[in-house]
């Protein structure tokens, strides 16, 4: 009798895909500390223009943000 639960597969992402290509190569840990600063820096530069973006679009003011913080 088959089991009612079906085990997913999820497929890597390409970045993941491209990460373990790093690994792979058994870099140093200064390297990896590299990296891990490298991809920190680009999502937060990314997230910080979505951010702004969306101040923007909403007509977001710094008060409305200092308000928001203090509630």
């Amino acid at each position: 009798m088959k089991s009612n639960s079906v085990m997913q597969t999820q497929k890597l992402s390409a970045l993941q895909l491209e990460l373990l290509n790093v690994y792979s190569f058994q870099p140093k840990e200064e390297d990896l500390l590299a990296i891990k600063t490298l991809l920190a820096k680009y999502f937060s530069g990314k997230l910080q223009k979505n951010i702004q973006k969306a101040i923007e679009e909403k007509n977001i003011t710094e008060e409305d943000l200092d308000r928001w913080l203090n509630e």
